[in-house]
């Protein structure tokens, strides 16, 4: 593991680093921030899951997330979106191959050698972070668009690992809108029971474990109606009486500006789960 960079921000250290992943059979860049604190002690991590087109950079250059964090003390990890490199297969569209590695692990060819997403941030990254840096067991996710689909599955896939999940603007039911039945028919197949194990709608449906949600949807988001539809989710909570929170921004888009405006809520959110 190779610390590529490193910057003061708010006390802290914003810092991006680069290993050889097992799982994702390729070099990997993942950033984390390290709040303020004390030699010794011990701090919760907040993972955050970036969207289609995104890598570990977009998060921490434009969320201005490192404030919050600072003055919660909450370790931030933000890994990339997919598996990159020369040997690693790849599409022309931008919601397909890198960039565009939708959380899965991928079971068809070209894809299977590397898309494994969920098995690197559930196993092989929560490992590599527990132990090079101070943290305390404690840990929530959270995501943006793809991420945002990203944190949801694995959060309510894994409640045991998790203190609360986020979202901002969140695939919420990947099997019923485009981008997500490109991505499930491309790295999945045809057989549509396997996708169900990466939609959201249809994991809280079947959860018997609770964890604490807060989605955050800009209503002028170019995307809301065809590819987000995030009312599938509020109505699938409510007959399971599970607690989501959904706020409907006026005025708000699928940006950045977006995100920026409303992550101090979703980190404080995130903090009273994470003491």
């Amino acid at each position: 593991m190779e610390r590529i960079e490193h910057h003061a921000s708010f006390g802290g250290w914003q810092e991006v680093y680069q290993h050889q992943s097992k799982q994702l059979n390729c070099t990997v860049n993942f950033a984390v921030y390290l709040p303020p604190h004390l030699k010794g002690e011990k701090l919760p991590v907040l993972y955050w899951l970036s969207g289609l087109t995104c890598n570990e950079q977009n998060f921490i250059t434009k969320a201005a997330a490192q404030k919050y964090a600072a003055e919660h003390q909450i370790i931030l990890v933000a890994p990339d979106t997919s598996p990159r490199g020369e040997d690693v297969a790849n599409d022309a569209a931008y919601d397909l191959g890198q960039g565009a590695g939708f959380y899965v692990d991928a079971t068809q060819q070209p894809w299977a050698d590397h898309f494994r997403m969920y098995s690197y941030l559930t196993e092989e990254l929560p490992a590599l972070i527990n132990s090079h840096f101070p943290v305390n067991g404690k840990q929530s996710i959270a995501g943006h668009s793809m991420g945002g689909h990203g944190a949801l599955i694995i959060g309510l896939r894994n409640p045991a690992q998790y203190q609360s999940i986020s979202a901002f603007a969140p695939i919420v039911a990947p099997t019923q809108v485009p981008w997500g039945q490109k991505a499930f028919q491309t790295y999945l197949g045809a057989d549509q029971n396997t996708w169900r194990n990466y939609d959201a709608v249809t994991l809280i449906q079947q959860t018997s474990q609770q964890l604490p949600i807060l989605i955050d949807q800009g209503q002028d988001d170019p995307f809301l109606e065809e590819q987000l539809k995030p009312q599938l989710l509020q109505q699938a909570a409510q007959i399971q009486n599970y607690p989501l929170i959904l706020n409907l921004r006026s005025g708000y888009d699928h940006s950045y500006y977006f995100i920026a405006s409303f992550i101090e809520d979703h980190i404080r959110f995130h903090a009273q789960y994470l003491k």
